[in-house]
Order: C-alpha cells, then structure tokens, then sequence
C-alpha cells in the first residue's frame, strides 16, 4: 500500500516540446497560412492585381531611373575631380621644387656670407666663429661617423611567425629615441635625410607623415651622425639599440647600423631670432653637456606631441 501511494503522490514528468522539431515540421506561419486559406475562399479582384502590378512596375521604373540619373552625374564629374586632383599634385611638386631651389640658394648665399665674413674677421675670430657654427648646427661638417637606416616593414605580415603583429612602420617617436641615443653615444652632429638637428629641432608626425623642422621626410629614414670612433659601439649598447632590434625582429621593420667615413652634413637654416640677451660668460661652451647633443628631446619626461609610441 504504501508503494502505491507513492506512486500517486509522485508528481507526472512534464515534456517541454521540441521548438527545432516543430520549427521543421511546420515551417510555415499560422499567419501565413490562414491568408492563403482567405485567398482561396475570396480571391482578390483582377482590377486589385493588376493595380498591384502595374504600381510595382513603375516603382522598379523609377529607382532604374534615378540609378541611371546618379550613374551618369557621377561619370560626369569624375573628371573634373581627376583634373582637380591632378593640379593640385602638379602644385604641390611645383612649391617642392622651388622650396629646394630657393634651399639651394639660400646655401650658395650663406657659403658667400661666411666667406666675406672670414675676410673681413681675423683668423682666429673666424675660426672660433666656425666652431660655432658647427657645434650649434648653424655650419656644414664633415668627419667620420654613424649611419642609422630605419625603413618600413613589407606590406604582408607572416601569419605562422606573427610579423606585423606590432606597428610596421617608422614612427617619429623611433627617430626621436634613436638620434637623442646617437647624441648620448657622443655624436657631434646629427642629421635625418639631410636635414640637420639643432638645439630647437623638432621630430614629430602630421598624420602618417613625420615632420623634422617641420619639413617632412620619407623612409627609408637615414640618421648620420658624427662623432668619435667608439659612438658605433656606445649606441649599440644603448637601451634604444636593444628596443629597436626587438621591434624589427617583432614586425619586419629594418633597422641597421654601420660606420660611414668622409660624412657631410649639412647646415641648418638660421633660426628667426625674436628675443636676444648678452651672455654673462662668453667663453662658456653653448652645448652645454656634450652627452646630452643640441637635438636631444627626452621623450620620457615630456609627453608625446602627438601620440603613439613604440
């Protein structure tokens, strides 16, 4: 007795049903199948179809013939965009090629102006004069030194080492760490594509492109420096040396050091001068600390100009 009276007690399993089973069984909507059902009872009027009909064939009229309309405009004023974009690729390489020509002259004058200054000035006072042109970055140079080539990773990143994982390309910020290393390692004079660093330099990027003096520049980027036989060894020993080699193993870019003799860098354009002061000690150096470099920029104690970084 007992036994059946737990069986009474014990409550029935309830069954969820199967909605994928029922889904597949009946595909198709209770709505849908009662309209069907309507339609055979009362079909529609044949003036209803055709109005149906014609009503969708001139709405397929109408969007065939604004997409002709667009169509037709767009391939009309494509080349006027063309030519517009054409002038103004031709204006932009017109002003480089007259900024580098007026460059050009503005060298041949400055060689003439030092050369009548030297004429007019004794020989020491101009020599004196040179050595500070050449410390400040105002003068041209030559001497043995460092080349620092950095370019841009290739376009396909390898999917079984995982190259291209970080930045492929040369960011400013690379240039930055590794000219104020190159003035750490005892560099005397910097430049980055021919474009000489000075006390006010500035290295930073405009959208994708990197700017030195305000002047941009293009990969492969090299950075010449010169300065004593043993910078080579120092800058490679450098903690910049050691990043940038891990970067161009982590995502393809190249970087390479090597010594360089007989280098020519070139002199800077004289800064605009707005405020100027005597200096309380003539004789004192205008360097100041030669490991630091007139270029060098810490990057670590001042924030980023515009973002990103390795």
């Amino acid at each position: 007795m007992s036994v059946r009276r737990d069986e009474r007690e014990r409550p029935s399993r309830v069954y969820a049903p199967d909605f994928l089973t029922e889904l597949f069984r009946n595909p198709l909507e209770p709505g849908y199948a009662a309209a069907a059902q309507r339609r055979q009872v009362d079909p529609p009027s044949r003036w209803h179809s055709r109005s149906a009909r014609t009503v969708t064939v001139v709405v397929l009229v109408v969007l065939g013939f604004l997409l002709a309309v667009a169509y037709r405009q767009t391939m009309e004023d494509e080349p006027g965009r063309s030519q517009a974009r054409s002038g103004l690729v031709t204006q932009v390489k017109e002003r480089e090629r007259e900024t580098d020509e007026l460059s050009a002259r503005a060298d041949e004058l400055r060689e003439e102006v030092g050369r009548q200054r030297d004429a007019a000035l004794s020989g020491s006072a101009a020599a004196r004069l040179r050595d500070l042109e050449a410390g400040t970055g105002l003068g041209r140079v030559r001497g043995d030194g460092v080349v620092v080539r950095l370019a841009d990773a290739p376009g396909d990143a390898d999917a079984v080492t995982g190259a291209g994982a970080g930045p492929p390309r040369v960011l400013y910020s690379d240039l930055q760490g590794v000219a104020n290393a190159l003035w750490s390692a005892g560099a005397e004079a910097i430049s980055i594509n021919g474009q000489r660093l000075t006390a006010t330099s500035t290295i930073r990027s405009a959208g994708e492109a990197i700017l030195v003096d305000f002047r941009p520049v293009t990969g492969p980027y090299e950075v010449s420096a010169i300065g004593p036989g043993s910078m080579k060894r120092r800058f490679e020993q450098s903690r910049n040396a050691a990043l940038m080699r891990e970067v161009a193993e982590k995502t393809g870019l190249s970087f390479g050091v090597r010594e360089a003799d007989d280098l020519t860098l070139p002199a800077a354009p004289e800064p605009q001068l707005r405020y100027a002061e005597p200096s309380d000690n003539p004789s004192a150096s205008p360097s100041g600390d030669r490991s630091a470099g007139p270029g060098s920029t810490d990057s670590g104690t001042s924030p980023s100009p515009s973002g990103g970084g390795r």
